[in-house]
């Protein structure tokens, strides 16, 4: 008898932490469908991964209901099923005080963070429903457990994706379907690069716990484990990978 397919679901795959995670499902042996507004990057990472197995892009903006609904129907008939999904769209907006910050920064990154995180989750557990369970890893931060200071509506909005991935995780256990949260801290990603730089990057390790920048697979080995029978005990977790920067 042939093996069922596992298939796992990534959004903001095509850089960064999305990018690592589609990376490290696919060596083990997952169908991965990749989601990103990038649409020449998704196309990249489909060419490239696609050597190694099962990889599909798909198109989205995750702040866009008809674009989510669209694209998870899509996803979904590629492979048949959906068994694990992980969240990782995301932007992180500009620094400021709060009161100097604008209605216009606050608005997009709830748009993408929160609410867009809010419509992939309904339609991943919709799915998971009817095929009788699932697991569903939502990329928070250390900025969900934690104040930061001049990152208020970015703080706002990643506390808003703990809360809902405990929300979630009570809702559904009973029907097979776990939701945890993963929370990494300061990350050398492709947006970190763009927003902070060596100097700042300098300062903020130099008080940090572990001294370094975090490694996308690292964050992808954590979100690997909540999604594997391995974590079967674990729901609606928030795991923080930070090298101990929100230690008490």
């Amino acid at each position: 008898m042939t093996a069922q397919i596992r298939v796992a679901l990534v959004t903001g795959g095509a850089s960064g932490i999305g990018r690592a995670t589609a990376e490290a499902f696919m060596g083990e042996g997952y169908a991965v469908v990749i989601l990103d507004r990038d649409e020449a990057a998704g196309q990249e990472v489909e060419e490239r991964l696609r050597s190694r197995g099962r990889c599909r892009f798909l198109a989205c903006d995750v702040a866009n209901e008809s674009s989510v609904i669209t694209t998870m129907a899509q996803a979904v008939a590629l492979y048949g099923r959906l068994d694990v999904a992980f969240n990782a769209a995301g932007v992180d907006g500009v620094a400021a005080p709060t009161v100097e910050s604008g209605v216009d920064n606050w608005d997009r990154i709830m748009a993408v963070n929160l609410r867009g995180l809010w419509l992939c989750l309904k339609q991943e557990i919709a799915q998971m429903l009817r095929q009788g369970g699932g697991a569903i890893v939502n990329c928070a931060s250390s900025a969900g457990l934690v104040g930061v200071a001049n990152l208020s509506a970015y703080v706002a909005s990643k506390h808003g994706v703990v809360g809902l991935t405990k929300s979630a995780a009570l809702e559904y256990v009973r029907s097979n379907i776990r939701v945890n949260a993963v929370c990494p801290g300061m990350i050398d990603t492709p947006m970190w690069q763009r927003s902070i730089s060596p100097e700042i990057t300098a300062r903020l390790l130099a008080n940090d716990p572990i001294g370094r920048l975090g490694r996308p697979s690292e964050i992808a080995e954590a979100v690997l484990w909540l999604c594997s029978p391995a974590a079967s005990f674990v729901n609606g977790h928030a795991m923080a990978v930070d090298g101990g920067m929100t230690v008490p």
